[in-house]
């Protein structure tokens, strides 16, 4: 999977791709991430980006040309779906990112200042996008949230010990606690479910604690839970007997 970051700051998208899982799917050959700065591509003589608003107020605005002319320079429009991070646009969710990673190719803008000219969103943006209802100083960050939600669900980025599929959000809930050694930690003890050898029973208490997690924390989620016609009825049922001994207890 190709990612393309157009930006003003390239060795900040370029640090991602120095470390951890990124950096192995990268050596592996299954993602490529191209840091193109958009500066490059000003007509300005002094290859400057940003200008003043119409109609006046507060901060800066990046102008149509350099983005319009790195776009258009580098095929990206033809290829690539492009994103733009924006606090004005739909949240990253797992739901998002599930669909996004069917894509080959795509292409982020990272915005600065008072963000981008409406005329590149209206001529070229395809989506945008935010990753929390707040405003950062630029577009990097949430550029690289993206990359990094988007390449771990790609075939073999991940390994077995790493995979994703439990994980929280995965199927609307929580994730369970974890626990390793040792068993007991200034008398704190280790479940004994999992240090049983049980596995039947060490799934059921896991999906309870999932559930339980999510009803502490995030119990809008069990709503989109109950709701998700892919999940069958067996284990909705579960979920509510759940909730009904947490309601008596």
């Amino acid at each position: 999977m190709i990612f393309n970051v157009l930006t003003l700051f390239p060795e900040f998208i370029d640090g991602i791709k120095e470390h951890s899982i990124i950096k192995r799917a990268i050596e592996k050959g299954i993602v490529t991430i191209n840091s193109i700065n958009y500066r490059d591509y000003s007509s300005n003589k002094h290859k400057k980006v940003d200008d003043y608003p119409y109609g006046g107020g507060a901060g800066m605005l990046i102008g149509p040309q350099p983005i319009d002319t790195c776009i258009r320079e580098n095929d990206l429009d033809k290829d690539s779906f492009i994103i733009y991070m924006s606090p004005k646009g739909k949240t990253l969710s797992q739901k998002l990112v599930n669909e996004l990673k069917l894509k080959d190719n795509l292409t982020i803008i990272c915005g600065h200042y008072e963000g981008l000219d409406q005329r590149i969103i209206d001529k070229h943006v395809d989506m945008e996008v935010s990753i929390g209802d707040y405003v950062l100083t630029g577009g990097e960050i949430p550029a690289m949230v993206l990359i990094d939600s988007v390449a771990r669900l790609i075939p073999d980025v991940l390994s077995k010990e790493e995979s994703h599929q439990e994980e929280s959000h995965s199927n609307h809930l929580l994730e369970h606690p974890h626990y390793t050694r040792p068993s007991v930690y200034e008398e704190m003890k280790v479940p004994e479910v999992l240090l049983s050898g049980n596995h039947k029973k060490i799934d059921q208490w896991r999906f309870e604690q999932s559930v339980i997690e999510t009803y502490n924390k995030r119990p809008e989620l069990i709503d989109s839970y109950m709701k998700d016609k892919k999940i069958d009825e067996k284990s909705k049922k579960t979920v509510i007997d759940i909730l009904k001994t947490i309601a008596n207890s």
